[in-house]
Parts: structure tokens; C-alpha cells; sequence
């Protein structure tokens, strides 16, 4: 749609004229005027942070209340009924008085950022409030700390939580726009890249909405990951530029600032305090973005670090000289931090890049936790209520360094004896392990954390000494080869030396056995050259007082391989919590047409928190009526996917053709190339048919893949460039037609995937079973009427049970089967499919270019070996794969049929809220109970 036209002038002070008392009809809490800040309390100095750090309280200051109405300004309604004529005032207002461009005319980017400035001063207003409350009643908080806070668009998502959809909506075509034009201005936040921080996003939603008192910390990424740019090339990335106008919803505490040491060394004082002294100094700066609940004044909190040094390092007479670089240097090394999420680390400086980035996270997080803690507890600080008041949830390995780091901080800093600070730390961190690829249980260069921070590696040094000795206690010394097999399995530290107590015991069991170890020393040398590690999943484990999977069958590998040996040793630490999304804006506000049928013959809008009332579809699965209003709900939304597509890519699409859709990171695991293999040999067979035979046989169909290769992962760049190529080909083919598309969709993020989801028909969700953890995006699909075509793998399994077996496409070998079917592989014994063999060798005839796809379909070659040997089983899996697709094909074209498994999988996927999982985390592992604010 096009925005409707402005007034001639297209000059705000054309408008109706607007009173001082009606500038602020929402009150502008967040334009300056007044000076609101989020937590306050007594200005204190701490010695060990050398600055002065100033917290203020919630903004209930009667006194500049009491100005406020003396001056005529209203403060911020707090109740959900605004009407749209002060709303338009106060989008005005912000046009007009926090402008970011020239003031003469009303564009939708201005629109956009007034709009935006307008909602976040609702926001304030029950964002104070909230910890108003918090503070007063000295809540236990919990904090997720995450790399990744993939969160959309705010916009929309904001004013939908707010109940102010319809009242801004009319607001700006007042104004002379539609809703829908100004939101789609605000580009995506750049602060994650697949399901960790959509996930995170999810619970930070959830969290408001159900009243958990909880923040979010994150880190401020100035370029994200990477812009996707598509070309005949393949993929190639660019910076991100979603902060190249400011971002409207934060807000930047310069009084929030913590100081961040790298570098430097260990000395001990008279007093037998260690000391970390010397090095390289930063300062991480907060940005705080605040996250509504749906239906509740609840406002949480996400705060994001930025980093910088003071003005002062800034070295004027060697730029004067004429020393640029040299001058700048300190701030580059700074800022770099937060430039780009995930940057490539095949280098070393890369690897300390990333070791920065998630020390700074964990830091900056820890010291601001310590110090409204502090703050809470008065004068009397009792650190041992500390794991009462306080949770810290570790997403994945990433923030792992939050355990010596608050080892540190309460040892080196406040003074406690390492056990009262071994008690307090196990008592406050868990860990969320989302991954079972050994390359992404991180493992970080002993050698460079050493480096980088070395009070850190000796307090993990001493962790590790501590855990050897519990497996020495636990297991005994009778049996040592076992011991010291399990000790090398469970330690923290890899291939370092063992402490000297426990080396004289495996040697003096050796001299007692009088045995020739000549063999076993040269075996010690060849060990001593291994490089030395940190295992940052195994830290997790020991420390942590819990350890969840996402999903069940995640969870059952996460206990029964990835960590057996500790699962065995503490049970009791444990459990799954499957993920789950929030139905607000991945089916309320994303698909507002099927929402409203849902909420018509459910009688109530109350499945929106309830989610178990989506159950009760069932009841209406087969009633025609019902039916065809659902599926006029999914025309609709394909039709506007059908403008998207054009828009970005040129092709032209049918909306009477099947939307089979995978959308996800690039990854060989997740098999986007088994996607693309199989369309392949669907048009070759298509190819052999005449024009009678192919109409019969197949459906129409518009497959459409998206997602992003890393940047450096070249094989998942080479399946990229693989689907374009096929694209270009079928796409052209006039013999084909509109009975088969390839799009490729570039730059997929969170805004794509609202407007996919809501139009997709089939998903799929194909990984190699037991490697992937959960996914999410199964959830939303399902959420939205999709069919599933997956594995038995991550939350597919509970997803197929809640939806019932007949409204889920099953393929593929089962978890229980992949590593006897890799040793069948290495043995020689695996004979490929013929199927599976002619659409590799359609590639490799030049159907789709001369690009040189060898190393790309040598990996699915070979029976072992670096690159090849089909690790991920797409070979063995093509065969039940393209049958199953024969399954699909007949299903849709009962077209009645196929509904009511539409209808069927939104009925089911109830379970799939994060509302759900966010209650089991407050319940079982944080200990925290809902504070609705007054």
C-alpha cells in the first residue's frame, strides 16, 4: 500500500494548530524536557571501579511532578484508552521538536522516528513504574545475558502490547500516512542472527507479559552480522546499517559506565589480596531499550553495552604530529568491540576480538548486577542473600565468563574467601546449552586467554584443580586407567598438565607396576604439543546449578553423550526446557487476518496468553465454513508474499501454486543442499515428462530458501550460490512454467519472516537427526497453519506428537541410527541411491552454469575424510526425502484435506509458547515469582 498523500504544503505547521498543553498528549517523558531517568538512588564512589557511578531510582519524583502540572504539560496516561487526536498532537510534536531531519516536510523516515519517539514515551512512563516497584519490593531478578537479542521490529510489536494498534493507526492517516508504510521504515535491529536471538527476544516478551521481574543484557552491534546481498556471484555481505538514524527506542545512560580491563598481570599484596594491575582500559556504556508486556503496565528492561575510552586517550599531539593512527588507536580498539556480531576469527587477532566481545558482556553485566544489588540491600550488603536476590542465566557458551568473573568481583573486589564466593556463584548461574556440534561447544586458546586475562585462567586453573579432585574422591583410585580416562573427558583445561598430587599418583602406580612406559612418555611429549584449551561448556557444567536442553530429545543427548559423565556424577542438575515463541508477534500481529478468525469462532482473544485455547480448533477442522475462511486468510497473506517476492527479486510467482518455504542460517547440518537436490531431481524428472504427464504427477510448487552463510564458512556460501544458479534456470524455463519456482530470498531476518511465515504452506525443518537443538521457527510455522516435512530431530518431535502424526510429514534416519550409519559410511558399505546419484550428475553437466561445483558435491563423496564422507547423511536421507515429497504432492491436492491439517498444526501448537517455557524457567531454575506492577 502507498502512503496517502500529504496536504499540499506537506508542512506540519500547515496542520491544525496545536496547544502547548496538547505537545504532549502521551507526555514526552523521552524527548528531554523532563528529565526521567530509570533507577536512582545516592551518588557513591567505589574504589575498585575508580568512578563515580550514579543510579537513580524510578522516576516518582513528586516534585517534578508537581512542576510537570504547573507548566501545563500532562503526564503520560498510563491507561490503554488514548484517543488518536493527542496521539497525532504528540507524533507532531516529536516531528517538530526531536527532529532528526529538516523540518519542512513529513516523510515517512521522519514519520517513522516521531512515531516511534511518541510510543517510547508511553513505554517510559510504565517502564519507571515497573522498577519502581521492583525496587520497593526488592524482587529476586532475573538477568539473561545472550550475544544475540534478535529482535524485529519494535514498532509495531510496541503499540500491539500497548492495545494502541487501532489508535495510532488512525493517528498517522491523520497525519497523511498508513500505519503499515511508517512501520515498515524502522529496519530490523542488527543484534542477533538466528534462533539464540530470536529465542531470547521471545523470552524477554514473555517475561514482560507475565510479570517476571527480569532484564535482558546484550551487546550494541553497529553493523550486526551482515547485510545479504544476493548476486550472480553468490552471496556477499555488506555492514548493516540499521543504525545509520539513530535508533529511536533506546535510550543512552551516561551515567551507567563500568570499567573493562584486558591485558595487564597478577600481583598479590601484602595483605594476600590478588590484584589485576596494568593493561588495556575501556568503558562499556548502557543503552537501555525497553520491552512492553501484552495487556500489563509491565515494562522490562534490555540493556545493551556499547564500548569507548575516555576523551583523554585520545593522543592530540601525536595527531597534531601528524600521527593519525597512533592517535586514534586507543578508541579503534575500543569500539571495535561492538562493530560486528560474530566476526571472523580464522585469525588471532579475530580470536581475541570475540574473547573482548563476550568478557565485555559478561563484565559490564556482572559489575551492574553487583551494584543495584549493593544498592537494594543499603548499607547492610549480606552477600549471601546475593543468589536470593539475583539469577543469571548464561544463553549458550558465550557468556560462560560470567563464573570467574564473578569469582573475581567477589573475592579480588569485595573481600569474601573463595568459598564463600564458590557457594554464591554456584548458587546464582545456570546454563542453557543450545547445541550439541562439537564446534560449537566453545573452546577457547588457553594461551590467549592467558594473555587477555590472566586473573580469569587462574581461578578457572583453580576450578579445575578443585573438580579433579572431586573425581578423585567420587570415583577412587582403584581402578586409575579409568580415573584418568574420566578426568581427561571431564576437565575444564585440555591437555594441561595435571596438578602434581595427582601426576605423583597415576606415576607412582606406574613404578609400582614396574612396567616398560617408554611408549607412554613418548605418548606424554606427543601431548605436551597439543594445544591447550579451555572448555567453556565444561566450566558451565561445574559451576552451574542447573543445565537445560530445548527440547526433549536435545536434552535426552545433552544427558546421555554430550555430558554423560557429569550427568552421572549430578543428575539432579539437569533438564529440558523446550523452547517456545511468543503468539503475540509471531501469530497475533504478524497474521492478523488468521487472528481474528481464531478469535471469532473461539468466542475470545484470551488464546493470545492462554495459548492452550488454540486447542480447541480442533473442534472446527472440518467445518466448511470455517475452512474457507481460513484459507481465504492464507490467499491473502500469499498474495502480499507474491509482491514481496517481486519487489526483491524480480520473479513473478503464482499464489495458486503450493508455498513451500526454508527459511534458516545456511548451515550443512540444517541441509538446505538436500532441499535444493531434490528440487533438482524433481525438475529433471519434470523435464523428461510431457507437459500431460508433469500436471499429473506434481503440484505446483514456489520453493522458496532463505537465510545467511557465515561469512567465512565457505561450503554454506557454495549451497547459496548453488540455489541462485538453479533459480536462474528454472525460473526462465518456459516449458516449465509456473509449476515450479526457486526464490531465494536475500537478507533474511525477522521482518522477512513475519511476512513469510503467515503465507507459508509447507515448511521445512530437515536437519540430520540429533543435531539440532530445538529451532524455532518449526514453531512459528506451525503457529501460522504450515505442514511440516522434518526429522525426527530437535523440537519436530514433540511438534509431530502435539499435531498428531497425520498432519506431519516424517522422513529420514532416526537419531538412535546416525552413528552406526557414519561407521557403515567409513566402512565403504553405504551403496547411493540411483535418484540421488542423477541429480548430482544433472549439476555436474552445466545445467545450471559452469560455476565449479566439485568440492560442494565432494563432500557428499568419499567414505571418510575431511570434506567428504556425507557427515550429514543427505545421501542416505534423499531417497525417503523425495518420497515423502510424492506424500506432500497428493495431500495438497485434496485441497480439503490439506486445511484441516493447516488447521490442525495452529490447534496443536499451543505447547509451543514461550509463555510455557518462561514459567518453567521461573519455576525450576530461577526461582523468581511474578511482580505486577500497581
Amino acid at each position: 500500500m502507498s502512503a496517502s498523500p500529504l496536504p499540499p504544503s506537506g508542512a506540519i505547521a500547515s496542520r491544525t494548530p496545536i496547544s502547548r498543553s496538547s505537545l504532549l498528549g502521551i507526555s514526552d517523558l523521552s524527548s528531554g524536557i523532563r528529565n526521567v531517568h530509570l533507577l536512582s538512588c545516592k551518588t557513591r564512589r567505589s574504589r575498585r571501579y575508580g568512578r563515580c557511578r550514579t543510579i537513580r531510582n524510578v522516576a516518582s519524583d513528586k516534585r517534578v511532578e508537581k512542576e510537570t502540572e504547573d507548566e501545563g504539560i500532562p503526564a503520560v496516561s498510563t491507561s490503554f484508552s488514548l484517543d488518536s487526536a493527542s496521539v497525532a498532537s504528540n507524533i507532531q510534536y516529536h516531528a517538530e521538536f526531536t527532529p532528526s531531519f529538516s523540518p519542512k516536510q513529513f516523510s515517512l523516515p521522519k514519520a517513522y522516528l516521531a512515531t516511534a519517539r511518541s510510543v517510547r514515551g508511553a513505554l517510559i512512563r510504565n517502564w519507571n513504574k515497573t522498577y519502581e516497584h521492583y525496587e520497593k519490593a526488592n524482587v529476586k531478578q532475573a538477568y539473561y545475558l545472550s550475544m544475540e537479542f534478535l529482535q524485529g521490529r519494535a514498532l509495531l510489536n510496541a503499540i500491539g502490547n500497548l492495545e494502541l494498534t487501532g489508535t495510532y493507526a488512525e493517528a498517522l492517516k491523520k497525519l497523511g500516512h498508513d500505519l503499515e508504510n511508517v512501520a515498515g521504515r524502522e529496519p530490523d535491529a542488527a543484534l542477533g542472527n538466528g534462533g539464540l536471538g530470536r529465542l531470547a527476544s521471545c523470552f524477554l516478551d514473555s517475561l514482560a507479559t507475565l510479570d517476571y521481574p527480569a532484564w535482558g543484557y546484550g551487546l550494541r552491534y553497529k553493523y550486526g552480522l551482515f547485510h545479504q546481498n544476493i548476486t550472480k556471484d553468490g552471496q556477499e555481505e555488506a555492514a548493516e546499517s540499521w543504525l545509520e538514524m539513530g535508533n529511536p527506542w533506546e535510550i543512552v545512560r551516561h551515567d551507567v559506565s563500568f570499567p573493562i580491563k584486558f591485558y595487564g598481570k597478577v600481583t598479590e599484596g601484602l595483605d594476600g589480596k590478588k590484584h589485576w594491575v596494568g593493561g588495556e582500559d575501556i568503558a562499556a556504556v548502557a543503552y537501555d531499550v525497553p520491552i512492553p508486556g501484552y495487556k500489563t503496565k509491565t515494562t522490562i528492561n534490555l540493556r545493551l553495552w556499547s564500548t569507548k575510552v575516555p576523551v583523554q586517550d585520545f593522543d592530540l599531539q601525536a595527531f597534531n604530529a601528524g600521527q593519525h593512527t597512533k592517535a586514534t588507536e586507543a578508541q579503534i580498539n575500543a569500539e571495535k568491540i561492538c562493530y560486528v556480531l560474530y566476526p571472523g576469527d580464522d585469525s588471532t587477532e579475530g580470536k581475541i576480538l570475540r574473547l573482548k566481545q563476550q568478557y565485555t558482556l559478561c563484565s559490564a553485566s556482572l559489575q551492574d548486577i553487583i551494584a543495584r544489588f549493593e544498592k537494594r540491600s543499603g548499607h547492610a550488603v549480606n552477600w549471601e542473600e546475593f543468589p536470593s536476590k539475583v539469577a543469571v542465566q548464561m544463553n549458550d557458551t558465550h557468556p560462560t565468563l560470567c563464573i570467574p568473573e564473578l569469582l573475581r568481583i567477589l573475592i579480588d573486589v569485595k573481600g569474601l574467601s573463595w568459598e564463600e564466593a564458590w557457594k554464591i556463584t554456584q548458587r546464582t548461574v545456570a546454563y542453557t546449552n543450545h547445541t550439541v556440534l562439537p564446534e560449537a561447544l566453545e573452546k577457547w586458546s588457553l594461551e590467549i586467554m592467558q594473555k587477555l586475562l590472566p586473573r580469569h585462567v587462574e581461578i578457572i586453573e583453580r576450578i579445575d584443580e578443585e573438580l579433579i579432585g572431586t573425581l578423585v574422591t567420587e570415583y577412587g583410585t582403584k581402578d586409575l586407567e579409568s580415573l584418568k580416562k574420566k578426568i581427561s573427558q571431564m576437565r575444564i583445561l585440555e591437555n594441561y598438565p595435571l596438578p602434581s598430587a595427582i601426576r605423583q599418583l597415576f606415576d607412582k602406580s606406574k613404578g609400582d607396576a614396574k612396567k616398560d612406559d617408554l611408549k607412554e612418555k613418548e605418548q606424554e611429549k606427543s601431548d605436551a604439543k597439543l594445544p591447550k584449551t579451555v572448555r567453556m561448556a565444561n566450566l558451565c557444567v561445574v559451576v552451574g546449578h542447573a543445565v537445560n536442553g530445548v527440547a526433549e530429545i536435545h536434552s535426552d543427548i545433552v544427558k546421555n553423550e554430550v555430558f554423560n559423565d557429569f550427568y552421572k556424577l549430578w543428575p539432579e542438575k539437569f533438564q529440558n526446557k523446550t523452547n517456545g515463541v511468543t503468539p503475540r508477534r509471531w501469530i497475533r500481529f504478524c497474521n492478523p487476518d488468521l487472528s481474528e478468525i481464531i478469535t471469532r469462532w473461539l468466542g475470545t482473544e484470551e488464546w493470545v496468553l492462554k495459548t492452550e485455547k488454540l486447542a480447541e480448533l480442533r473442534k472446527f477442522a472440518d467445518n466448511e465454513e470455517f475452512q474457507a475462511q481460513w484459507v481465504a486468510a492464507k490467499r491473502n497473506n500469499k498474495l502480499k508474499l507474491v509482491s514481496y517476492i517481486k519487489e526483491k527479486t524480480g520473479y513473478v510467482v503464482s499464489p495458486d501454486a503450493m508455498f513451500d518455504i526454508q527459511v534458516k542460517r545456511i548451515h550443512e547440518y540444517k541441509r538446505q543442499l538436500l532441499n535444493i537436490l531434490g528440487i533438482i531431481y524433481r525438475y529433471k524428472k519434470m523435464k523428461e515428462m510431457s507437459v500431460e504427464e508433469r500436471k499429473l504427477k506434481f503440484v505446483p510448487r514456489v520453493c522458496i530458501i532463505g537465510g545467511k552463510a557465515f561469512a567465512t564458512y565457505v561450503q554454506a556460501k557454495r549451497i547459496v550460490k548453488l540455489i541462485t544458479d538453479v533459480g536462474a534456470v528454472i525460473n526462465h524455463d518456459p516449458d516449465i512454467g509456473d509449476l515450479l519456482k526457486v526464490i531465494f530470498i536475500p537478507n533474511y531476518n525477522v521482518s522477512v519472516a513475519e511476512m513469510l511465515i503467515p503465507a507459508s504452506e509447507l515448511s521445512q525443518h530437515i536437519s540430520t537427526a540429533g543435531m539440532e537443538a530445538s529451532g524455532t521457527s518449526n514453531m512459528k510455522f506451525a503457529m501460522n497453519g504450515c505442514v511440516l516435512i522434518g526429522t525426527l530431530d530437535g523440537a519436530n518431535v514433540e511438534i509431530r506428537e502435539e499435531v498428531g502424526e497425520d498432519n506431519f510429514f516424517l522422513f529420514g534416519a532416526r537419531a538412535h541410527e546416525i552413528a552406526g550409519l557414519r561407521k557403515e559410511r567409513a566402512e565403504g558399505k553405504f551403496k547411493p541411491d540411483r535418484r540421488f546419484e542423477e541429480a548430482k550428475e544433472f549439476i555436474r553437466s552445466g545445467a545450471f552454469g559452469k560455476y565449479d561445483y566439485s568440492p560442494l558435491l565432494g563432500s557428499l563423496e568419499g567414505n571418510e575424510g575431511y570434506g567428504r564422507g556425507d557427515y550429514f547423511l543427505v545421501g542416505k536421507d534423499f531417497p525417503s526425502y523425495i518420497e515423502c515429497q510424492d506424500q506432500v504432492d497428493a495431500a495438497y491436492a485434496n485441497q480439503k484435506r490439506w486445511t484441516k491439517m493447516s488447521i490442525m498444526n495452529t490447534a496443536g501448537s499451543f505447547k509451543f509458547s514461550s509463555d510455557r517455557t518462561i514459567h518453567e524457567y521461573a519455576k525450576d531454575i530461577w526461582g523468581i515469582l511474578p511482580a505486577r506492577p500497581s
